[in-house]
């Protein structure tokens, strides 16, 4: 099981958000880079990277210290980034700087053509993030709800190549109120690939029972006001991780 620490990017700093609202961030920091030294100094296995300027923007508005990060520890382990991601030049440039993954959220629902396209060209390298409420999913920052069903759209997206998919309760992102443990595993099980769980992620009995699901296809689970706020300690959460991993085996 993939702990992944989440690092939101808001001019510069280090945030998070409750439910997605730029309105409501907390700054947990002024310098991300030392932030991301220090997940990956506990033994972080990847960080989760979001420009959320990017994402209002539609291109890249924290490039400079995404750069930081990578030089600094994305060449030691890998780096997936999110937020306002809608084309090919800004894929490749984010690959061409030391980015594993690419996660495309609202551009995968409104121009699937464009999420094809990028599997085809960036194979291996191309993640999206399905944003839920009540099985259906949102877009554009989680201000609309669609009438498409998680699921099917997964099923969509698994044909396109994708290499895996992140799931967020949007409901429970960032309120720490327990993760939608019932959801993740009824989408990993309907695919083939990879799914990462997010949002609601609160204590070490989160991790427990995630890991327990782990063998449905749950790849990993990213973590972002819970490691901040302290409800979890983070290696904490790794050795627990660690050790259910090796009583499954």
């Amino acid at each position: 099981m993939l702990l992944i620490p989440a690092i939101d990017l808001k001019d510069g700093q280090c945030v998070r958000l409750r439910q997605g609202d730029l309105k409501d961030a907390t700054i947990f920091s002024d310098d991300p880079l030392t932030v991301a030294n220090n997940w990956f100094d506990q033994g972080a296995p990847r960080l989760h990277l979001v420009d959320l300027n990017g994402a209002v923007a539609g291109k890249p508005k924290n490039l400079s210290v995404i750069k930081q990060i990578v030089k600094s520890v994305g060449y030691d382990i890998p780096i997936q980034i999110g937020g306002g991601i809608r084309d090919m030049e800004t894929i490749e440039l984010y690959l061409d700087n030391g980015i594993e993954y690419v996660i495309i959220g609202t551009a995968a629902v409104k121009d699937p053509g464009f999420l094809q396209d990028a599997c085809s060209a960036f194979a291996g390298h191309i993640i999206v993030g399905l944003d839920a409420k009540e099985g259906r999913v949102a877009t554009d920052g989680w201000s609309k709800l669609t009438k498409h069903d998680v699921i099917d759209l997964a099923k969509k997206y698994q044909d396109f190549g994708v290499e895996s998919i992140i799931y967020t309760d949007i409901g429970r992102d960032g309120m720490l109120s327990g993760v939608n443990l019932e959801a993740t595993v009824k989408l990993a099980q309907a695919v083939n690939i990879p799914i990462i769980a997010s949002g609601g992620v609160t204590d070490l009995s989160d991790i427990e029972k995630l890991c327990q699901v782990e063998q449905e296809g749950i790849e990993g689970v990213i973590l972002g006001r819970s490691i901040y706020e302290g409800t979890i300690d983070f290696q904490d959460a790794l050795d627990l991780a660690d050790e259910l991993s090796e009583e499954a085996e």
